[in-house]
């Protein structure tokens, strides 16, 4: 097993990468991937005691187009679910940008992230008891890059890191899925196109899009699919008028994470209404069919 490495963590960010407001969670390292130390950071509920209780665990991925963004976009979610029961983590990942080896032909810059992310889901279980978590109960999701990220790394059979504990699976029980960026390009590399590993089985799975995003093009191909396969597990709510990345500012963040909040109240994984408060202003989200 891995170690369970608690480390010490100095907040710095790039000043090219966004700045999201939120507290910082207790900093582990999952993994080590092209000799770089891979971060988690952890939020966990007031009072948890792991010895005690084994609550749903989350872990959410950052978006950045696969080569950028920072755990900080997560971090007022993750704070909000672990004030509601749940121990939530957002990981880092390997990032490819343009000064790194040439792939080869047909192979995607997005492999390598979907494999950090499998490897970041099974630490998270095979740590399950030193964090107090049912690891039968994971939830998953992300933003943009990191919706993306988080669905191949949990349908995707290929693409592990042969460290990783073969035994550990990268199941999950329910998807928060932020404006997910599913490519149509993405089909020149199968490994990494969403539409090759869809199955009818889809656990719970809440989507939040803007109708102005230019990413929606992908996402409708993808719910076209699920809808073929008779898929009945997707709530898609849409905001009207809205672009790609609109969950990330208030009033729509307070708004996603109300909405999310009781979707997994839904499915059993809260209990309880949401403590955040609806923002005065009225801006609503769209049930979509």
């Amino acid at each position: 097993m891995r170690k369970l490495l608690l480390i010490l963590f100095v907040a710095s960010f790039s000043a090219q990468a966004p700045a999201f407001d939120g507290p910082i969670g207790k900093p582990y390292i999952y993994k080590t991937s092209a000799d770089k130390e891979r971060k988690m950071e952890i939020f966990f509920p007031e009072g948890h005691e792991p010895a005690k209780s084994k609550v749903p665990g989350m872990i959410l991925f950052h978006g950045g187009g696969w080569s950028g963004g920072n755990l900080s976009q997560f971090h007022a979610a993750c704070a909000y679910f672990a004030s509601r029961g749940l121990v939530c983590a957002t990981a880092e990942y390997q990032m490819l940008g343009k000064g790194d080896a040439k792939l080869p032909a047909g192979e995607s810059k997005k492999r390598v992230c979907v494999t950090d992310a499998k490897s970041a889901i099974r630490w998270f279980k095979q740590n399950a008891a030193e964090l107090g978590i049912d690891p039968e109960r994971i939830i998953t999701g992300g933003g943009s890059a990191g919706g993306h990220i988080s669905a191949l790394a949990t349908m995707n059979p290929g693409l592990d890191d042969p460290a990783d504990p073969k035994e550990i699976d990268t199941k999950v029980v329910a998807y928060l899925w932020f404006n997910p960026a599913f490519a149509p390009d993405d089909n020149k590399d199968p490994e990494i196109d969403i539409l090759n590993h869809m199955k009818a089985d889809l656990p719970p799975a809440v989507v939040f899009f803007g109708d102005k995003d230019t990413w929606k093009k992908g996402w409708d191909s993808a719910h076209a699919k699920w809808k073929e396969l008779e898929t009945k597990s997707i709530e898609l709510h849409i905001a009207e008028g809205q672009p790609h990345g609109f969950f990330n500012k208030d009033p729509w963040r307070t708004i996603t994470l109300i909405e999310a909040d009781k979707f997994l109240a839904k499915h059993g994984l809260l209990t309880g209404e949401p403590t955040l408060k609806t923002p005065a202003t009225g801006e609503k989200l769209v049930a979509a069919p």
